[in-house]
């Protein structure tokens, strides 16, 4: 039987107490952690409240992060809408322990480093370094427009790019287009991601574009930084986790992340990340706990004064054929009541009636029978077709839910 705190690392139990102590010194954080006692062992763990992004942020605010050597990094913690708030990392990103486990580069590539760059956004930096440390030839293209793909599908053909990173939409985008246009990478033999769950619109693609290519993942964000690997022998939702993050499955499957990096200077302990996950076998065979992410997890969310279940509608829409991604867009408005925009991201092979299909399911499930609004009213609910769901500016994620405010 697996621990519920499971980890082998070397001094993880004082690098806990550690981040403890410093939560405690926080002043308007000292009674939220006043029942723990002590920290006998990792087990203990269990008793120390869940933290949530909000608690982070007051730490962080009165700790005031400093590496003990070379630069203090500062990336963007936000996804949502609110203000922005940062994350903190010592020079090296820790990204040596990545490169310890996961070798997707080798000195022989050459890697187009594709994730936007700037805006405080933590991706193309992490894999700038994990380049420097693999010795390959970097590329830093970061995210390519698409009225300017074609120029750099070809330029990237003549260099011999043997890597990509970025994105899954961005990734997505680009090889779609390459399809389209029937440019080839015939030296391209690894897709690297981060940011996003992968998206198998991409498999769809690359054995017209690179069918030599192959897929590897990193999972994390900029609170914790990396937090598991994915190769290409794994299942594309199941991760290692690495020995520095300590990864519990909580009430109703929900992840928390406690970092065991002795020198880090986000004081995670038990920080709730959004996602729901379990134990799994990795079809990879390698050694230790395998994590299964099964996706981010927005609740309830109150809709003309009942209760609607977001996780379980965009779950039954993705499951349905010709669907690619799903967003839910909720706009409340100071006349009348709020409405709800499915958005749908439709697959190559889609039916041109996708549409009115993806409605019909919404309305006939159990969730579009509790909603009363639906069926009373039906300007409550609109099903419109996208070439991509809404992203955050700032860092170019996206979310099953979005809530929008009309005055």
């Amino acid at each position: 039987m697996l621990p519920q705190f499971p980890s082998t690392t070397p001094g993880a139990l004082d690098t806990a107490r550690a981040t403890l102590a410093k939560l405690r010194s926080v002043p308007t954080l000292t009674e939220r952690y006043s029942d723990v006692v002590s920290l006998d062992s990792l087990e203990d763990l269990i008793h120390v409240p869940v933290m949530g992004k909000d608690e982070l942020t007051v730490a962080l605010a009165h700790l005031k992060p400093k590496a003990q050597r070379g630069a203090t990094w500062t990336f963007l913690r936000d996804c949502g809408t609110g203000p922005p708030e940062l994350g903190y990392a010592p020079t090296g990103l820790f990204m040596a322990e990545v490169y310890e486990r996961w070798k997707p580069l080798g000195p022989a590539d050459v890697f187009v480093n594709g994730w936007a760059a700037g805006k405080l956004w933590d991706a193309h930096y992490l894999m700038g370094v994990y380049a420097d440390l693999a010795g390959c030839t970097v590329l830093g293209l970061g995210e390519v427009e698409q009225d300017e793909a074609d120029y750099w599908l070809e330029f990237c053909a003549y260099h011999g790019v043997s890597a990509f990173g970025g994105a899954p939409g961005a990734l997505r985008a680009i090889f779609g287009r390459a399809r389209e246009q029937g440019l080839k990478l015939p030296a391209l033999r690894t897709v690297i991601w981060l940011g996003q769950e992968w998206d198998p619109a991409i498999d769809d693609d690359l054995p017209y574009v690179a069918p030599d290519a192959r897929r590897w993942g990193l999972f994390g964000n900029a609170e914790t930084l990396v937090v598991g690997t994915n190769t290409p022998e794994c299942a594309a939702d199941v991760w290692h986790p690495l020995p520095s993050q300590l990864v519990h499955i909580g009430q109703d499957q929900m992840l928390d992340v406690t970092s065991l990096k002795p020198h880090g200077l986000n004081p995670v302990l038990r920080l709730r990340t959004g996602d729901a996950g379990e134990w799994s076998v990795c079809p990879c065979g390698q050694a230790g706990p395998a994590l299964r992410v099964l996706g981010r997890r927005m609740g309830e969310v109150k809709f003309r004064g009942l209760l609607l279940d977001v996780d379980g509608l965009v779950a039954g829409v993705a499951g349905q054929p010709g669907v690619s991604r799903v967003q839910m867009v909720i706009t409340e408005h100071a006349v009348g009541g709020a409405t709800a925009e499915v958005l749908v991201v439709p697959s190559r092979d889609a039916a041109g009636d996708l549409a009115a299909r993806v409605r019909a399911h919404v309305l006939a499930s159990a969730i579009g029978q509790t909603c009363t609004a639906f069926r009373n009213d039906p300007d409550a609910l609109a099903v419109r077709l996208v070439d991509s769901v809404i992203s955050n500016e700032r860092t170019g994620r996206s979310a099953d839910l979005v809530v929008r405010r009309h005055s």
